[in-house]
């Protein structure tokens, strides 16, 4: 068994970490995102009244920031993901099962949903209020094209590059970057759109504007894989099962899995 990850039938290499695991993670790092995103728009709103362009920098710089730390925080049990986009493009490239990708979703809307809920709560307001932000325009439906493609090309190409450990930065940089350079405020993240219903503050969406996000958001998506496998045809399955950053199995679990496989079998009965 190759020291670093477990391998399927057909030699798909997957993170070695248990999946109930693995779920956990996506849903807690999920919920901090989300809690992160709307709590620090609520934040902003309160401290800068009437200070749009200050807002969204306050908002902008808190994603950025709380994203790097998430990811370093949860990414070495599922690879921090917080991203359907991401699964499914991870599957798509081999380093995630379809299976283990489906069972990412989920957890991952559901943790959106409850930092959605966390946040509103942390501030003292109704648990649940449906936003009533109208984001649905071309503009916006490109941005969040252009905002998903990004993410993911900087996701794989630095799992290509053998640089995956420079991912927490890079994403939360970019992401950073992308909530100033595309109209939308780049959401570029299905799971996080629709936690960002719950709440009818700065970061909020409407529900009538979020099926066109996340259409577009899966449009970026589709679009980055074909952008990927143009740039870096040689991209595998292990480098793949790196993103967002590696997550293998502890050294701990390695050594009592391989000391249970190596155990001899006891002799049958006579």
């Amino acid at each position: 068994m190759p020291p670093l990850c477990l391998v399927r039938c057909g030699g798909r290499p997957v993170s070695g970490v248990a999946l109930w695991r693995r779920l956990l993670a996506e849903l807690l790092g999920s919920a901090f995102l989300t809690a992160t995103v709307i709590g620090s728009g609520i934040a902003a709103q309160r401290l800068s009244p009437g200070a749009t362009g200050l807002q969204l920098l306050e908002n902008a710089a808190a994603a950025a920031a709380g994203l790097f730390a998430i990811i370093l925080m949860f990414g070495p049990v599922s690879g921090a993901h917080f991203n359907p986009v991401v699964s499914f493009a991870d599957a798509a490239f081999g380093g995630l099962s379809w299976r283990d990708a489906a069972s990412y979703l989920p957890a991952q809307v559901a943790g959106c949903i409850g930092g959605a809920v966390l946040a509103n709560l942390m501030f003292a307001r109704a648990a649940v209020s449906i936003s009533a932000k109208h984001r649905a325009t071309p503009a916006h439906f490109l941005s969040e094209i252009v905002a998903t493609l990004g993410l993911i090309v900087v996701i794989f190409a630095l799992a290509r590059s053998g640089r995956a450990r420079y991912a927490p930065a890079a994403v939360g940089a970019y992401i950073g970057a992308a909530y100033w350079f595309t109209s939308s405020t780049s959401f570029a993240n299905p799971a996080i759109t629709v936690g960002r219903m719950f709440s009818d503050s700065f970061a909020g969406i409407a529900p009538s504007s979020a099926p066109a996000f996340i259409a577009a958001q899966i449009v970026g998506g589709a679009l980055a894989v074909v952008v990927i496998r143009a740039l870096y045809p040689r991209l595998t399955p292990a480098e793949a099962a790196d993103v967002v950053v590696p997550h293998h199995q502890d050294p701990a679990e390695q050594a009592d899995r391989a000391t249970s496989d190596e155990a001899p079998a006891p002799y049958p009965p006579r």
